[in-house]
């Protein structure tokens, strides 16, 4: 999917560019962008997007601090030095792994997300919604 957003933008950008007939067909086109960026179906998602961000910005912070008082708790447990490294070095993997899944918890619905803004704006292009 980013590689046909980014084909299309790249066309889109090199046409603009590349445009023989000047600023007239470039504000043609800035008006038809900002008219379907205006669209509620549009902005729907733009806020879902915006309102995601917001929580998952604040969702993979919480599992690295839970990560270090993890590593933290068990590098201070009782037991020999041999042990207590053993022990954090067992829940460091274990907290890689959980801040691994968040982060990609956090990127695939970032990218259902976009996927939905994309598909709903195409909609609306297309006069449906």
């Amino acid at each position: 999917m980013k590689g046909k957003v980014g084909l299309v933008i790249g066309l889109a950008a090199g046409y603009v560019l590349g445009s023989r007939a000047g600023r007239e067909r470039y504000e043609q086109i800035k008006s038809q962008a900002l008219k379907v960026w205006n669209m509620d179906p549009v902005q729907d998602q733009v806020d879902k997007v915006k309102d995601f961000a917001k929580s998952s910005a604040m969702a993979l912070p919480s599992t690295l601090w839970d990560s270090a008082v993890k590593v933290t708790k068990a590098a201070t447990s009782k037991g020999t030095p041999g042990q207590r490294l053993d022990a954090s070095i067992k829940v460091g993997k274990e907290s890689a792994d959980d801040i691994g899944r968040a982060a990609g918890t956090s990127a695939a619905a970032a990218q259902d997300a976009v996927d939905d803004v994309i598909d709903d704006s195409a909609g609306a292009g297309r006069g449906g919604a």
